[in-house]
């Protein structure tokens, strides 16, 4: 006789499908709570300690977004964190899905659904919520994955291994660098690798996104106030080029820069040092000074856009990321990269591609790049339910440019 769970709490708000799931999982759990209305969810979270919870993606008649059931996630997470959510949707939006593992649920599951895959399902998420269940040992093993994954991936082509020849001999000295490329291509990802080679890697990276940045914040972000500056400033607070002194400063985006705060920006590095929003005194600053962008700056400088002296300031070494297509042997094993961390990340069993899905991401052309192709791995081990990832798994938007293969 197989061993009952504890508990589950299901939460849909048509009737005729709780009754039919009470019997479907009767034998598997010893305790069955029903609640057709989400209303009372947060009574309920906090009566006992749940092994799992089935949450229907729509409750309110004649809306089906599941912004519902989405809503009713972020209310479970804040309250019982740990908790393993299932979520149960009536359409196959792999995108809704996507979103919904992304901010919190373990899984999910479309009806009308197979009863056994269900079950499975449900069995898999409460074991993980177990003390001495798979979850927990499981956390280690992920969080490595994940900082593997960002570690800069140079690939097989003849352009990369001319741009890693490049870094290694730029990241020992403290030159500015400028880092180009398309959106997805992982300038910020190379800048890291530029700074982990450096000897300042002894401090973290400080990061700004310059498109981020409002025009009203811009001083107070990057240089700092002191108390009583403007009616928010309570205290005095150290800027972005403060706080990365000893270290790196990466200004991402810095494209994005209104023209008129470029000359701000010119002076500091010019100077070397900075001056608080409310002070008059010189900071000297002591920073290595990375920036990125993808669009083309000196182009901007001829239509009056982007400051020629900053550019010649900020672009002391040129790093230009080559784009994915322009380097197709690297994809597969990005590919494979990808495939290993989200496995571990959603508790999947190894997986591998079909020869019909390689030779699809092999002629997409991803103008998304990296970025892109990380989301169609991701989306694809989501949906998949066996050992290999085929081509059908791959729902990639039309292009206008698909390169052709080798042979044609």
């Amino acid at each position: 006789m197989t061993k009952k769970n504890g508990n589950i709490l299901i939460v849909d708000d048509n009737r005729g499908v709780l009754a039919a799931l009470q019997l479907l999982l009767k034998p598997y759990f010893e305790e069955i709570t029903l609640l057709a209305s989400p209303v009372t969810l947060p009574g309920r979270l906090r009566e006992k300690r749940w092994q799992v919870v089935l949450l229907d993606m729509n409750f309110t008649s004649g809306i089906n977004t599941g912004n519902e059931g989405l809503f009713w996630l972020h209310e479970i997470k804040k309250q019982c964190p740990d908790l393993p959510v299932v979520l149960f949707t009536a359409y196959a939006d792999i995108d809704l899905a996507v979103r919904g593992i992304k901010e919190g649920a373990t899984d999910f599951v479309v009806k009308p659904w197979d009863n056994r895959k269900l079950v499975d399902t449900l069995l898999k998420a409460a074991s993980s919520s177990q003390p001495n269940g798979p979850k927990n040992a499981a956390k280690a093993e992920k969080h490595t994955a994940a900082t593997e994954s960002r570690q800069m991936y140079w690939g097989n082509s003849p352009a990369m291994k001319r741009l890693r020849l490049l870094v290694e001999k730029v990241a020992a000295t403290d030159a500015n660098v400028l880092i180009t490329g398309e959106n997805g291509i992982g300038k910020e990802m190379l800048a890291c690798e530029i700074h982990a080679l450096s000897q300042r890697n002894r401090r973290d990276m400080v990061s700004v996104d310059m498109g981020a940045v409002t025009e009203s914040l811009f001083e107070s972000e990057l240089f700092g106030h002191v108390k009583g500056a403007f009616t928010d400033a309570h205290a005095d607070r150290a800027g972005k080029f403060e706080t990365a002194g000893g270290s790196t400063l990466f200004l991402d985006e810095i494209g994005n820069l209104p023209y008129h705060l470029q000359a701000k920006l010119l002076t500091a590095i010019q100077r070397r040092s900075i001056v608080r929003v409310g002070s008059n005194t010189p900071i000297p600053i002591d920073i290595r000074l990375i920036c990125a962008t993808n669009r083309n700056l000196p182009e901007m400088v001829e239509k009056g856009e982007f400051r020629e002296d900053l550019l010649y300031r900020i672009n002391t070494i040129h790093l230009e990321i080559p784009s994915l297509r322009e380097r197709p042997e690297d994809i597969i094993p990005l590919a494979e990269r990808f495939i290993t961390r989200f496995c571990k990340q959603y508790d999947k069993p190894p997986v591998r591609l079909t020869e019909n899905a390689c030779e699809k991401l092999i002629l997409y052309p991803w103008y998304g790049n990296i970025r892109e192709l990380e989301h169609a791995i991701e989306k694809a081990i989501i949906i998949c339910e066996n050992e290999s990832l085929s081509a059908e798994l791959f729902q990639l938007p039309r292009r206008s440019a698909v390169r052709e293969s080798p042979d044609k």
